[in-house]
């Protein structure tokens, strides 16, 4: 796939099979990238090794690791950012605590990982840019958010126009769509406008620079198809 983007597929579309099994069926698109969610790659030594042989394998590199919920305590904390350098890991998608971000300045300048918040839809502590902007004022701009476009249409929010708040503060991207009743559905089958939203991305100078994964939920038994649909719809707006 001749692009620049670090596009991928976050492993929570293929929660019904092994990570091994997820890293060759993302081979199999012709992707690069994974991010893995904890179940799947729980951040332990032994899966260090594991990540590497799969990547000279499959010649998936993984890129983001979470979500992953981030308590005030170092040790935890620390264990979490080891993992994530020895692995050559850039994000970790998080669901930090409030009390939480002076120990993640301390850490992301000291590992030079970024920590990007996931939102998760309405009601949720962290579920807009703007509720993230908050957050993470003053503090390092490694820290930043992780911008599920699915739960943000179901907060109200657009997509495109959160791409320009958040600047460089925008570190990863779960790439869903949403029909009109709100629910999941292919990418380009919903009402989220993916054209728009690619070209504020690379006006904004993110496009090539932080990992895009497709986060298929649907037909956990047989997601390939679904996310090869939504793949091809949205090649057209990266090459």
């Amino acid at each position: 796939m001749v692009i620049m983007v670090k596009l991928g597929a976050q492993s929570y579309s293929f929660r019904k099979f092994s990570y091994e099994k997820a890293v060759e069926m993302v081979a199999s698109l012709n992707l690069n990238y994974i991010e893995a969610f904890p179940g799947h790659l729980p951040p332990e030594e032994k899966n260090i090794e594991l990540s590497k042989k799969l990547e000279k394998e499959y010649g998936v590199k993984l890129i983001a690791h979470g979500v992953n919920l981030m308590p005030a305590d170092e040790k935890t904390l620390r264990n979490l950012f080891e993992f994530a350098y020895k692995a050559g890991i850039e994000v970790l998608t998080a669901d930090p605590e409030p009390d939480a971000f002076n120990l993640l300045d301390k850490l992301v300048e000291e590992y030079d990982i970024a920590v990007a918040i996931h939102n998760h839809g309405p009601g949720h502590r962290y579920a807009t840019a703007e509720e993230v902007l908050k957050a993470v004022e003053n503090h390092h701009k490694l820290i930043g958010m992780c911008m599920d476009t699915g739960h943000l249409v179901r907060a109200e929010k657009d997509p495109v126009k959160a791409v320009e708040i958040l600047g460089d503060r925008l570190h990863s991207i779960h790439l869903k769509d949403v029909g009109e009743d709100k629910h999941d559905t292919v990418l380009g089958e919903g009402i989220i406008d993916f054209e728009n939203f690619f070209k504020k991305l690379k006006e904004s100078n993110l496009l090539t620079r932080i990992p895009i994964v497709i986060e298929y939920e649907l037909e956990p038994e047989n997601p390939l198809p679904g996310i090869r649909k939504s793949l091809n719809y949205i090649l057209k707006y990266l090459k």
